[in-house]
């Protein structure tokens, strides 16, 4: 069927993202609601960034992962955030071919990211735990950079390829995604040729980047695991879980939502589930991150208790 519509075919420069289609007026309270969610993201990544880097006791390797999780939270959450607030005002809810393929683009390129970067930060403690005299040589600051910039370079060569191969398709006279945002399932959706190699790549490379990075975080928490069971001090213990705690619940929120959008057949049959879906990670994942470590981590509670206590001195 739809390689009898490429006769239609006529080059599209422009995509309407058709967004939540409800009445007007929850259109508006949609709009407070992102921008809510928004506003909580800048504050709890950028005051987690400001924290971690004033505070000398937080200039460790985790630490150092951290902040760049929290950038990377900032960022992939503003390559859709405002477009999306401004279409929740906006009667015509246009996005240009070349603006989508870039939203896209970078939206790839900080979202693989973080795929491995969760990955470097399972290693990091798996590092600290496992080889604790060893530690300081294995996470030199020398490393922790390259590892970030290797995550960043991983990142960005799959946005290439994913970018590439959605945007090589041919869109006819249908230019409106059913989403909020430029996404591979809802291009797919409306390209008027076989989109069945398209469809066949984001399935292998979602899944061999969710696979390799998957399975570093559980071989590196099956190794602590056993560390922690062979120690002797409960107190050891409670601090052990506690510090991997956090981290585990970063990892099960994004990789559980990132296996049920991209990494299974079917994936793409319900537009409303995958808005939904799609919202979770892009917007409520990154804002639900400083909180976890924040709220889980005795380190970053007492470096913001210090931090406010230094700001506002009592008379």
């Amino acid at each position: 069927m739809k390689s009898e519509l490429t006769k239609n075919f006529s080059e599209v420069t422009e995509f309407i993202l058709l967004g939540f289609r409800t009445f007007p007026e929850l259109q508006i309270l949609l709009f407070l609601v992102f921008m809510f969610i928004y506003i909580l993201i800048l504050v709890g990544n950028i005051s987690m960034i400001i924290v971690t880097k004033v505070d000398t006791k937080l200039h460790t390797p985790m630490y150092f992962f951290l902040r760049n999780l929290s950038c990377l939270d900032i960022c992939y959450s503003t390559v859709i955030a405002p477009k999306t607030l401004a279409n929740f005002m906006s009667n015509e809810k246009k996005i240009s071919y070349n603006c989508c393929a870039a939203q896209f683009f970078f939206f790839a390129v900080f979202a693989t990211t973080e795929c491995f970067l969760l990955a470097v930060m399972a290693f990091d403690r798996f590092s600290a735990i496992c080889s604790p005299l060893l530690y300081p040589v294995h996470m030199s600051q020398k490393v922790c950079v390259r590892l970030v910039t290797g995550s960043y370079i991983c990142g960005a060569i799959t946005a290439i390829v994913h970018t590439g191969f959605t945007f090589s398709l041919r869109f006819c006279e249908e230019n409106r995604l059913d989403h909020f945002f430029c996404d591979a399932p809802a291009l797919i959706e409306i390209s008027c040729v076989d989109t069945f190699v398209n469809e066949i790549v984001i399935f292998v490379l979602s899944s061999l980047i969710i696979i390799t990075t998957t399975m570093v975080i559980l071989i590196s928490y099956a190794y602590i695991l056993s560390t922690v069971l062979k120690m002797t001090s409960s107190q050891g213990r409670k601090k052990t879980f506690s510090t991997c705690g956090s981290h585990i619940a970063v990892v099960s929120l994004f990789y559980g939502t990132l296996f049920f959008m991209y990494a299974q057949p079917g994936a793409m049959s319900s537009p409303s589930q995958m808005k939904i879906v799609a919202v979770f990670y892009t917007l409520v994942i990154p804002m639900l991150n400083p909180l976890i470590y924040s709220l889980r981590n005795r380190e970053v509670k007492d470096a913001v208790k210090k931090l406010l206590c230094y700001e506002l001195p009592s008379d």
